[in-house]
């Protein structure tokens, strides 16, 4: 079932010049991208994207890794987008990642695991809401995909 997802490449992927590197990932793995934007995060849309940690002992690192740097938020459609994007991501963890993964290739530790991605359908509605109005999302048609047998 096609689906959209949020992700957001934090601070420490831009840091890094790892950017184009994920997004490749993404769009290698058959991902449509249909919104993207960099930014650097407002205090209070760092605090509504990670507003299900309040109160977690590191809350205040996400919060601060978020805000210190810009980011480039984006939403990715396609089937099982929202796993596919977990899979291709890796463990929050980035020291239990799987090689091959993201965070396993890149990552350094929590929360400087290079990427936020939604984690169900539900969560990449409200985290997608954060960051994009609904008119700045372009659904588009890829010719590929009639050729893959996806339409």
């Amino acid at each position: 079932m096609t689906e959209r997802t949020f992700c957001m490449i934090k601070p420490d992927a831009i840091q890094r010049n790892l950017a184009g590197e994920i997004v490749s990932r993404f769009e290698k793995k058959g991902l449509k991208l249909v919104a993207m934007k960099f930014l650097l995060i407002p205090q209070e849309k760092a605090e509504e994207l990670y507003a299900v940690h309040k109160g977690k002992p590191f809350y205040e690192g996400l919060i601060k890794l978020a805000t210190s740097s810009p980011i480039i938020a984006s939403v990715w459609e396609g089937t099982e987008a929202v796993k596919v994007v977990r899979t291709l991501i890796g463990s929050t963890k980035a020291r239990e990642a799987a090689p091959g993964t993201v965070r396993g290739d890149y990552g350094i530790g929590v929360p400087e695991n290079l990427v936020h991605a939604s984690d169900s359908v539900e969560n990449a509605q409200k985290e997608m809401s954060i960051f994009f109005p609904e008119n700045e999302i372009y659904s588009h048609e890829k010719h590929v995909d009639v050729w893959l047998g996806k339409e």
